[in-house]
């Protein structure tokens, strides 16, 4: 009952925060104040009432129109709020930490704690840089690199709260621990933006001209730091088969329409497929890894 309760709570907050989201992915590239002034429409220019802002709802009843002038309000509004909704949901709902809330306070919850808050944070950064990379082919440093750091940190404080394990024989000192995560991390990111890096260089010295953005690169360095290098890989992986396949319908559309020429002008938000992969690898990676793994033969 707990766990319902909780997974509820987590996709109504969700919904909450992606309407604030919707906020800074539309005002944030107009170079707009997020806070001032009030939600209104971006066509007429009216203040928006009370129910009018309730998040999805209110794009449902207003079938998705303004109110006064029936502009057009756009499926972002909508999806972003119920993608945040969601994977918060799924967050909550997967929280290891159940158990120990309904019986007791046994070692490791405060560890589950901390890495079901950094999953929370690390979806809604996402999602974040996913709309706007979708509407404007931008992955701000203000996001990816604060995120990196975020997730490092979080990588020192899982080994801080982590519970001692009964197996151990030898007990290691704190600040070796921290030393070798915070290797592990370093690498792993260092290795994740170095892999999209070298992508990039064989693109432009096959085509002349870049394809991939270096902000693809910091995403990536973002990724795994939170994840983790092979998982990373995963979410890599898995934005380049959706992206491919985003791209041949689009090329199919070129083709009958007869424009087949215009599909080189085309570009495509590599980070928001890669977004949308380091979300299904946060969630199911490490099961996805696992059954690769063992259909493959290696274990």
């Amino acid at each position: 009952m707990v766990r319902i309760a909780g997974t509820i709570f987590a996709a109504l907050a969700g919904l909450a925060f992606g309407s604030f989201l919707n906020v800074v992915v539309t005002r944030w590239p107009a170079d707009e104040s997020v806070v001032q002034p009030r939600s209104h429409c971006r066509n007429c220019g009216r203040f928006l009432a009370w129910w009018e802002n309730i998040p999805l709802l209110s794009w449902l009843a207003l079938r998705g129109r303004c109110r006064t002038c029936k502009a057009w309000i756009g499926w972002r509004y909508p999806l972003v709020e119920l993608a945040v909704g969601v994977c918060w949901a799924l967050a909550v709902w997967k929280f290891p930490g159940w158990p120990s809330i309904s019986n007791s306070l046994a070692g490791g919850l405060a560890n589950a704690v901390i890495s079901l808050v950094g999953q929370l944070i690390f979806f809604w950064l996402l999602i974040a840089l996913a709309a706007l990379d979708a509407e404007n082919l931008w992955l701000p440093d203000l996001i990816t690199l604060p995120g990196i750091g975020l997730g490092f940190l979080l990588v020192l404080l899982k080994v801080v709260f982590a519970p001692a394990s009964p197996f151990s024989a030898v007990e290691t000192s704190m600040p070796v621990l921290m030393a070798r995560a915070a290797f592990g991390a370093t690498a792993s990111i260092v290795l994740a933006a170095g892999f999209i890096l070298l992508i990039r260089w064989i693109y432009w010295l096959i085509r002349h001209r870049e394809g991939i953005g270096l902000g693809d690169a910091k995403l990536m360095a973002m990724l795994a730091a939170w994840l983790g290098f092979f998982p990373a890989l995963l979410a890599f992986g898995l934005g380049a088969v959706m992206g491919a396949a985003v791209a041949f319908i689009l090329l199919l559309g070129f083709m009958a329409r007869s424009k087949s020429e215009e599909w080189a002008l085309t570009q495509l938000p590599l980070g928001t497929f890669l977004c949308i992969g380091g979300i299904i690898s946060s969630l199911w990676g490490h099961k996805i890894i696992g059954t690769y793994m063992y259909l493959s033969g290696i274990f």
